[in-house]
């Protein structure tokens, strides 16, 4: 089942870069093959633009001219169909990743490439269609949290759907109420308006006084509005809350690290992937051991990816610092430097996430 994942999420990738190219039909053939393969809600989205796109394009094509009269001249249009589809595109999606048109897995260049292509397009400055200036919002929001790492971190945990099933009520739940966030703006915006990201990256400079001050003013109006008496009841809450926790939360079937409460060692069946289990584990355990062992393969290849991706990063800023300076011996340091957690998961057959 992963390998047709890998190879749906494949497909996904030729289609997005037909889509680019203005191959629709090609789009669509790989989107269907993906959706035949292991279906998505990405693939599923993405498809739907594609019709659409075809049926917008169609309709204008088949529609016939209205009869005006001779002595009214055409109103001209200020935008372009292209210009309104580009927005129309931006505001259908459910998340950051979709807006900027990239994977989850793109790198800090690959993001703000990706931004400073939109950005150009949909500067309000030169697009005039309905929408715009939401749209240019968005992207702006986008960029500024998927190129902050404590955000970029938060938003694929909460912003996005879950990518373990280990507590699935718990994360629909959780999932649920961040789609919302992210609907609204919520909890992942960027703490500077759209036009100040887009100087950043257009010779503005990065506007750093600016974002002390605003936090600076906002912990300020925090502590002057907190009443006594409600951080008493606050404390209070915590208090008893944090009682109760421990009487009706039991600990973690198994632990990927091993520990004086996880001292016994066992190793997934299909992946080979250690984790650890307490002295009593065989004796207690009552549930599907197939199912406790997909669950530790799952959280293992999420917590190896984001280390991978981190690894990676860390190469690339190094890589690009001894670039700068001139350095051989420094860029060859950083080409040959170690990287334990993709080496992993090139162990267990996930290719495309080891290093270049």
């Amino acid at each position: 089942m992963e390998v047709n994942r890998d190879e749906a999420e494949r497909c996904i990738e030729i289609a997005i870069d037909a889509l680019k190219s203005g191959n629709v039909d090609r789009s669509e053939k790989f989107l269907r093959k993906a959706e035949s393969l292991f279906p998505s809600q990405r693939a599923k989205d993405l498809l739907s633009q594609v019709l659409s796109a075809k049926k917008s394009t169609s309709d204008t094509r088949n529609r016939k001219p209205c009869n005006k009269s001779k002595d009214v001249p055409p109103e001209p249009s200020d935008y372009t169909t292209d210009q309104v589809e580009m927005v129309n595109r931006i505001k259908s999606c459910k998340d950051y990743y979709e807006v900027l048109n990239i994977t989850k897995e793109a790198t800090d260049s690959e993001i703000k490439k990706s931004y400073k292509k939109l950005a150009l397009q949909l500067h309000p400055d030169k697009n005039h269609a309905p929408g715009a200036v939401e749209a240019f919002k968005q992207i702006g929001n986008a960029v500024a949290v998927l190129t902050d790492a404590e955000k970029r971190k938060s938003y694929d945990l909460y912003g996005t759907e879950s990518r373990t099933t280990r507590n699935q009520s718990y994360y629909h739940h959780q999932n649920h109420e961040y789609e919302h966030a992210y609907a609204r703006g919520g909890s992942f915006e960027s703490d500077f308006t759209a036009e100040e990201v887009f100087n950043m990256f257009f010779g503005g400079g990065f506007p750093q006084q600016r974002m002390h001050q605003q936090r600076r003013y906002q912990q300020n109006h925090r502590e002057s509005t907190q009443q006594p008496s409600l951080a008493f009841g606050l404390i209070l809450v915590l208090i008893v809350v944090s009682m109760l926790s421990s009487f009706f939360t039991s600990d973690p079937v198994y632990s990927l690290s091993q520990s004086a409460r996880y001292p016994v060692r066992r190793n997934t069946i299909h992946l080979n992937i250690p984790y650890f289990v307490k002295d009593k584990f065989e004796n207690e355990y009552q549930g599907s051991l197939a199912r406790l062992e997909n669950s530790v393969e799952e959280e293992y290849i999420a917590t190896m990816k984001q280390a991978c991706y981190r690894e990676r990063s860390y190469r690339e800023v190094m890589m690009a610092k001894a670039r700068s300076f001139g350095s051989k011996a420094h860029l060859d340091q950083a080409q040959n430097m170690k990287m334990p957690s993709c080496e992993n998961l090139g162990r267990i057959g996930l290719n495309k996430y080891m290093p270049y």
